[in-house]
């Protein structure tokens, strides 16, 4: 619709537009606008709440393996960081062709269709993992490159400590308002911000590595972040940390679609058995500097702290402890991997947080808000219990990880590519990462949003015709389908919960099958296991099954039954060789039913059920 206004309006309406831009630009370098709509968030006591104080629980994902690629998730893991990655690469190709790479890398990994598929999915956070790298100018980045080129020597790696020392002495890091780590994080925040999502600003890879794991550090030498000092004595990586949260605290200290500033990505191993001490003292003073300049920009944002052994360990730590004026605007987080959901289980030590039950009560206990800002890399059944436990005490999460190179727990699948270290393989990266080409793992999605009960169809099923084993139901365990290990619930225990780690994400085993119809099939079925699926007869009568199966070692038996109704049990003689079992059904009634499909006696392998009206009421009644 057209309206068309006086020239004396029209005049007004563009001087109200121009003003507006030229408030937005003036305020805090043009990142905050009158005109947001997302409220500030604030603590009040246990609870995050916006400026009306209405409670906001942050549900998200992280953006993980984009702005730091972390091995395990791109498939290279022998290479087990992206230093080494980039070292690699080195090897085969000049510096610029490898910075060229990394900016195409990083346009297309994450891009605002990612966001807005986020956004649609009904998530209103995003957590932005980022390494400190991306803030270095390119003459300071190629410095830390030459580090990496001959890692082992201590003299390269001393002479860059000298320069970080000098560029902090002489006010020469993080001043360049056009740097890559700015620029991305401005486009983050508007994408996020169109979708009425939160973010959450995450350095993952901090200057000199927070722990021992090179995953995720992306550090040289162990610890440095604690331990090394320049020649002038300072522990200058925690200098250079706390310069760089100045700068991003003076940045964007007005902008409010960011939520929280998680200071320190998952700390780990600072322990007397690395030379630092038993009980948390070197985090809790980084920390204090931290919050410290952080408030003196007049900044208010939440703080996300995390605690020792991968964020989850706050002996002193505790807001009492921390050694800080302003405890104000403080949230305690969790990163949860492969323990128990189970709501009664407890950690005997109440500062360490990652069980549910400890979670809920350090929030009790202290009145601060608590969020996990990692979950994931489990099967769906893990994830489903996970999201409904926190759901259920109001405590927010950020799930781990949005995009995985050939695996189902990510939300989207990212094809393989081949070798990193060839051009081919980087030309298939690069096109395979983006969002326009990659598979979105709709079990894992669901597992995430759906309730405890909820079980639906996977696909669709028609009676006559052919049902994929693997095509079963989507739900819980003991709600779409039971297998005998459904989840990860010890860290210690690397068994796959899909020992055949294909297809899907359940705890359901699914194997690569020539002789399946899809190419995969369901494996090592075991007695009390059994699967579901949603189908929809079309027309009423007696139907012959066929089961297409390889038998197993030992005679096998499965059940079917339609709506709790028994079909028909097939006895399968051992074997190995595949091969197609049939069975006749009683009359079948037209419209939607729950085809079930009971394990009594172990098989190897189900490839998929067809269904084919009987011959005849004479032949039916013969077989």
């Amino acid at each position: 619709m057209t309206t068309h206004l006086p020239q004396t309006s029209r005049l007004l309406l563009i001087s109200g537009r121009y003003l507006g831009l030229l408030i937005c630009y003036l305020m805090s370098g043009g990142l905050f606008c009158l005109g947001q709509t997302l409220s500030p968030l604030h603590a009040a006591g246990p609870r995050l709440v916006d400026a009306s104080g209405r409670e906001v629980v942050l549900r998200g994902y992280n953006v993980g393996g984009w702005l730091l690629q972390e091995s395990y998730m791109l498939g290279t893991d022998t290479l087990n960081s992206q230093w080494r990655i980039q070292q690699g690469l080195l090897r085969t190709m000049p510096e610029a062709e490898v910075e060229e790479f990394y900016r195409q890398y990083r346009k297309n990994f994450i891009t605002k269709a990612d966001i807005d598929f986020l956004g649609k999915q009904g998530f209103n956070a995003v957590r932005l993992p980022f390494h400190y790298d991306l803030f270095l100018t390119p003459a300071q980045r190629r410095a830390r490159t030459a580090v990496l080129r001959n890692p082992r020597s201590e003299a390269q790696l001393s002479a860059y400590v000298e320069q970080l020392g000098t560029w902090h002495d002489q006010n020469q890091l993080f001043t360049d308002e056009n740097l890559e780590g700015f620029r991305f994080i401005d486009d983050v925040v508007n994408w996020c911000a169109a979708n009425k999502m939160y973010v959450i600003l995450d350095l993952h890879a901090a200057p000199g590595g927070q722990g021992t794991d090179r995953n995720i550090n992306d550090n040289f030498r162990p610890l440095d972040l604690w331990k090394r000092r320049d020649k002038k004595g300072r522990l200058i990586y925690q200098d250079v940390t706390v310069r760089l949260w100045e700068k991003l605290a003076a940045r964007y200290k007005q902008d409010s679609r960011i939520a929280m500033y998680d200071l320190i990505n998952e700390p780990h191993n600072l322990n007397a058995a690395n030379g630092l001490s038993a009980d948390n003292q070197e985090l809790r003073a980084l920390y204090a500097r931290l919050i410290t300049v952080v408030r003196a920009q007049n900044d208010q944002h939440l703080i996300l702290l995390e605690g020792n052994g991968y964020g989850n360990d706050y002996t002193n730590l505790t807001p009492d402890k921390l050694g800080v004026r302003d405890r104000t605007n403080l949230v305690y987080n969790a990163h949860r991997y492969w323990c128990t959901n189970a709501p009664e289980a407890t950690d005997p030590n109440p500062n360490q947080v990652n069980l549910i039950r400890n979670l809920v009560a350090f929030r009790d206990r202290w009145q601060v808000p608590v969020w996990v800002g990692e979950t994931g890399e489990n099967s769906n059944e893990w994830f489903a219990a996970a999201v409904q436990g926190l759901n259920a005490q109001n405590i927010g999460w950020c799930h781990w990880n949005i995009k995985r190179v050939d695996s189902g727990a990510g939300l989207l699948r990212v094809a393989p590519y081949g070798s990193l270290l060839t051009p081919q393989g980087r030309t298939a990266l690069l096109r395979n990462v983006q969002f326009a080409n990659c598979q979105i793992n709709r079990d894992v999605l669901a597992a995430l949003t759906q309730t405890a009960g909820t079980r639906a169809p996977f696909a669709p099923h028609t009676i006559p015709g052919t049902i994929p084993a693997t095509d079963y139901d989507l739900g819980r365990d003991g709600v779409a389908y039971h297998d005998s290990f459904s989840a990860r619930t010890d860290y210690r225990d690397h068994t796959p919960p899909n020992q055949g780690q294909a297809y899907r994400n359940d705890g359901v085993d699914i194997s690569p099958s020539p002789d399946a119809a899809n190419g995969f099939a369901v494996s090592q079925l075991e007695p009390g296991e059994w699967l579901t699926y949603t189908v929809k007869v079309a027309a009423g009568g007696p139907y012959t099954a066929e089961l297409r199966l390889q038998p197993g070692t030992t005679p096998g038996r499965l059940r079917l039954e339609l709506d709790t109704q028994p079909v028909g049990t097939v006895t399968v003689p051992a074997g190995t060789a595949w091969t197609t079992i049939t069975l006749p059904t009683p009359v079948l009634p037209a419209g939607s039913h729950t085809l079930r499909l009971l394990i009594e006696s172990p098989v190897s392998q189900l490839g998929g059920l067809r269904f084919a009206p009987a011959a005849s009421t004479g032949e039916a009644s013969r077989k």
